[in-house]
């Protein structure tokens, strides 16, 4: 007991003499018998004059279960009036002037609106609290002389005294704190408790014990971090990974290292710069260049590249010796400027497509009026599958101000001609482009018309996504798809980072438009991600680059060759 004591955290104390509240899964409330709150008295004559702010507050708080009622005499208010009360309320009132602290910083003065509410008796909300935490979290340390850190344990205290029940923003910011003075150990005991009271940790919740651990170089508590994440189902993306890869280089755990390297090719695919600064920096370290099996079996390597799909092997660092790292270019067909190996095309199970189809079209169907995108999926499976589907309204207004169906109509022939069968692409556009503006002109309406007759023209239904059209269609038909849509907006990233970045580098077509008119940029013969070749040569693409304008950095990694067996 003593030896566990001494290894208590600084910051430690401080939580551990603060009674967090219970809180029930799926429940607000907080259990009774943790907790005892005192009934507020109200005569009939300060029931009237009661806020309505003030009745959501305490009601809120669960601080009764008698929540006071009008009479039956008492006229009904308005959803509005009621909203124009809270607003104006003195806690409406403060809550918008703290918000518009967290929108422009302002430390100094949402502490200011603290204490004056505190020395007012204005009763404080979670969001109140909240927005405090993140600003003191925010600022803690850096340029205030540590005022931040200080008030806001102070803060985070009283919201505990004041029986406000936490949520996950809440213990994140409490977590940003603890990392703010250097504590990760509190960081990730905050993260633990919040798993405990049933409040669902995020990724920003581990990010101050991971990147606290990572910084002071304690490489185990690090993983251990990441195994909780892990275990909670939380994913972690390329800063989290980064920061695994770079204390694991630094702790020479090669192990690890090449364990971090193949979730960034699963998770990341394309490093940034500050990534693959990183990655350098392992290869060129003495631990990498004694790191690797002198000898190895082939055929146990060849026989992990065709399991994992091509493109790695998964059976360590092969070869010895130093490494030498440069940037390198790849050319069209793959190979690599610098050593001449030439990169692969990592295959997708087709049984992978249809269940992205069948989640895409689940998606679709929730976000979009469900009669509408049924209707599509009938019409598709009437008219299709398609060689190619285009964005329409991407195209139409590439390099211009205004909609061209001029540009459409030479993207559609240019299609057609490349079809094997000769057929037109299915080109998707809102109903609005094919009625109005530029559709009124008779030559284009004569070409919609044409389109139409032909099933190669969808118009989307007033009031929906069309990018939802245009990828089911290419996804179903399992076929190109035109368009420079980047696909990284809310829509796209609710189809997760694993398989539709895969699938968008196979079957997505850009085209750019210049004095030598369209050009076309067919998805590349190989796959644009961390490569590990069968004699243990290393190729990471970085983001610097995107092969249309300027072509994409990579790191070329190679040693001398060694014996295999």
């Amino acid at each position: 007991m003593v030896g566990a004591l001494a290894r208590t955290p600084p910051l430690f104390s401080l939580f551990i003499k603060i009674p967090l509240p219970l809180i029930s899964r799926n429940s607000r409330c907080i259990f009774r018998t943790t907790i005892h709150f005192p009934k507020p008295k109200l005569t009939p004559t300060s029931m009237d004059n009661f806020s309505m702010d003030k009745r959501l507050h305490l009601c809120t708080l669960a601080l009764s279960n008698d929540s006071p009622s009008r009479s039956a005499s008492a006229p009904l208010v308005s959803n509005k009036s009621k909203k124009k009360a809270r607003r104006e309320s003195p806690e409406g009132v403060l809550r918008h002037k703290l918000d518009m602290c967290s929108r422009h910083g302002h430390l100094v003065e949402a502490l200011r609106l603290y204490d004056e509410a505190r020395s007012r008796g204005l009763p404080l909300s979670l969001h109140h609290y909240n927005v405090l935490l993140y600003l003191c979290s925010s600022n803690g340390g850096a340029d205030d002389d540590g005022v931040g850190l200080k008030r806001g344990f102070e803060i985070f205290r009283q919201m505990v005294d004041d029986k406000v029940v936490p949520n996950e923003a809440t213990f994140t910011s409490a977590a940003r704190l603890a990392a703010g003075a250097e504590d990760p150990e509190m960081a990730f005991h905050l993260v633990k408790q919040m798993k405990g009271l049933g409040i669902p940790p995020k990724l920003r919740s581990y990010g101050p014990a991971l990147f606290g651990f990572c910084k002071k170089g304690e490489a185990d508590r690090a993983y251990e971090v990441d195994a909780h994440m892990v275990e909670s189902k939380v994913i972690a993306e390329e800063p989290e990974i980064s920061a695994l890869l770079k204390v694991s280089s630094d702790s020479s755990k090669g192990d690890k290292v090449y364990e971090m390297l193949h979730r960034l090719r699963i998770s990341v695919r394309q490093v940034s710069e500050s990534t693959s600064g990183v990655v350098e920096e392992w290869f060129m370290s003495e631990e990498a260049a004694n790191a690797g099996m002198e000898s190895w079996d082939v055929e146990k390597v060849r026989e992990g590249v065709v399991r994992g799909g091509g493109g790695w092997h998964g059976q360590g660092w092969l070869g010895s010796g130093n490494w030498r790292v440069v940037r390198t270019q790849m050319d069209e067909a793959g190979t690599c400027s610098c050593c001449g190996q030439k990169l692969v095309s990592i295959d997708i199970d087709p049984k992978e497509t249809e269940n992205f189809a069948t989640s895409l079209s689940k998606l679709a169907s929730q976000r979009e009026v469900k009669a509408d995108f049924f209707q599509f999926k009938e019409w598709l499976q009437k008219h299709g599958p398609f060689d190619a589907v285009i964005d329409g309204a991407n195209v139409g207004l590439i390099n211009l101000h205004n909609f061209s169906f001029s540009q459409l109509n030479t993207l559609v022939n240019r299609l057609r001609q490349m079809s094997p069968s000769k057929r037109l692409p299915l080109v998707i556009l809102h109903t609005n482009r094919v009625t109005g503006g530029p559709a009124q002109n008779p030559k284009n309406k004569k070409l919609l018309e044409s389109w139409k007759k032909a099933g190669a023209l969808y118009a989307t239904p007033a009031g929906s996504n069309d990018d939802w059209y245009w990828l089911y269609a290419s996804v179903n038909s399992k076929c190109l798809l035109v368009t420079n849509d980047e696909m990284r907006d809310h829509l796209f990233q609710l189809l997760g980072t694993n398989f539709f970045p895969r699938w968008k580098e196979k079957h997505q077509v850009r085209m750019s438009v210049s004095r030598q008119g369209l050009a076309l940029h067919m998805p590349p013969p190989y796959s644009i991600v961390i490569q590990e070749s069968e004699d243990g040569r290393w190729h990471v693409p970085t983001t610097t680059g995107d092969d249309i304008e300027t072509p994409r950095q990579w790191l070329c990694a190679t040693r001398a060759t060694t014996n295999t067996k």
